[in-house]
């Protein structure tokens, strides 16, 4: 089967995938998008998995303030270089995970830092397990696995800390 160009930079816009990995998973589909873009999701997953041991030393500490000043949020990203963490898509994330912060409140990064006496939901009460406030179908932690796979680090959060006026 033969794959166009247009169909490759179709692909690639929609995932942020290299061209190779786009034309490769387009001749496994078929020439379809869609099942191309579900291969994709499948390698960066696996590749993400590999990366999770890598140490990520670099990043950035990011703020929001939300709009009227009652909530502040600053957290701290984490990746494998200083490079990526300058890059446009490691501080859009970044911002994200700062607002959903503020929007959502978690007390903890993930399940495991969960006192086992705690009484609160995980799925609320843990970053990496809440919905994504942009897309609720997927979790903070897919948004993260996916920022992996696009740009080839370890990426993880640190901490956090929520500062809401008179609490």
């Amino acid at each position: 089967m033969e794959v166009t160009t247009d169909k490759i930079k179709e692909l690639r816009e929609k995932s942020g995938a290299g061209v190779m990995a786009c034309r490769s998973a387009l001749l496994e589909a078929e020439g379809d998008i869609e099942r191309a873009l579900e291969c994709l999701r499948q390698k960066g997953l696996v590749q993400a998995k590999k990366k999770a041991e890598r140490v990520a030393k670099q990043g950035l500490i990011e703020s929001y303030i939300h709009p009227g000043g009652k909530i502040g949020v600053m957290i701290e990203v984490n990746c494998e270089t200083d490079f990526v963490a300058r890059t446009g898509e490691f501080k859009e994330l970044a911002h994200n995970l700062a607002m959903q912060v503020a929007a959502l409140a978690p007390q903890y990064i993930s399940k495991e830092e969960m006192p086992e006496e705690a009484d609160a939901e995980p799925q609320m009460a843990c970053l990496l397990l809440q919905p994504y406030i942009k897309e609720p179908e997927k979790t903070i932690q897919d948004i993260i696995t996916e920022t992996i796979a696009k740009l080839g680090e370890n990426i993880k959060v640190s901490r956090f800390a929520r500062f809401e006026l008179g609490v």
